[in-house]
C-alpha cells in the first residue's frame, strides 16, 4: 500500500491547533500572562525588535506584569510600545522596570473577547479543513496515477477524515476552555 504522507498532513493540522493556542495566549482575560506582551515590537537601536529582545517579562502577581528593560535608553520606547499596542494597558515606569497592571474586564469587553476567540477558532478550523482538502486531493491523484487502489483510497481517506475530526474537536475544546476563562475572570 502506497503511503500518501499522512505524517505531513497530521503535522500541518497540529500546526493549526498550535497557532490557535498561541493566539489564545495573546487574548487578554483580565489575568496577567507574559504571553500577552509577546506580539509587541519596540523601536530600539534603529530598528523594530520584539519586546523579549530588549527586556525580561515576568508575572509576579495575578494582575501585574513587570518588564525589566536591559538598557535604560530603551525604557521610554518599551513603555510607548506597550501603551500603543492596542491591548488597553497603561504601563508605569520605575527606573529600568515597567509595571503593567492588568485592569478588570467589564462584561461588554468579555463578550467582545469571546467573539475574537471564536474567530480565531474558526480560522483554525478552516486551516485544518484546507489541510484535509490537500490530503484528499493527493489521494485522488495517487489513485488516478495508479499508486492506490480504490479500497486503499477509501482506507486512507477515512484516516484523513478521522484525523480532521480529532483536530476539529481539539479546537472546539480549546475554544470552550478559553470562553470559560474569559467569562469567569
Amino acid at each position: 500500500m502506497a503511503d500518501p504522507d499522512i505524517k505531513d498532513i497530521e503535522r500541518r493540522m497540529d500546526g493549526a491547533v498550535e497557532t490557535l493556542r498561541k493566539e489564545f495566549g495573546g487574548l487578554r482575560t483580565g489575568r496577567a500572562s507574559a504571553s500577552l506582551l509577546e506580539p509587541i515590537t519596540v523601536e530600539a537601536y534603529g530598528s523594530t525588535v520584539p519586546l523579549n529582545q530588549v527586556a525580561n517579562v515576568s508575572v509576579p502577581e495575578p494582575r501585574l506584569i513587570t518588564v525589566s528593560v536591559w538598557d535604560r535608553g530603551t525604557v521610554k520606547a518599551v513603555e510607548k510600545a506597550i501603551r500603543e499596542s492596542g491591548l488597553g494597558l497603561n504601563p508605569q515606569s520605575d527606573g529600568n522596570t515597567i509595571r503593567v497592571p492588568i485592569p478588570e474586564l467589564n462584561q461588554e469587553r468579555r463578550k467582545e473577547l469571546a467573539k475574537v476567540a471564536g474567530r480565531y477558532a474558526e480560522e483554525a478550523r478552516v486551516a485544518v479543513r484546507n489541510v484535509r482538502r490537500d490530503g484528499m486531493d493527493r489521494l485522488k491523484k495517487m489513485q488516478k496515477d495508479g499508486d492506490l487502489s480504490e479500497d486503499e483510497h477509501k482506507v486512507w481517506a477515512d484516516k484523513v477524515q478521522a484525523m480532521t475530526d480529532a483536530h476539529i474537536k481539539r479546537i472546539d475544546d480549546a475554544l470552550a476552555a478559553k470562553e470559560k476563562e474569559i467569562v469567569q475572570v
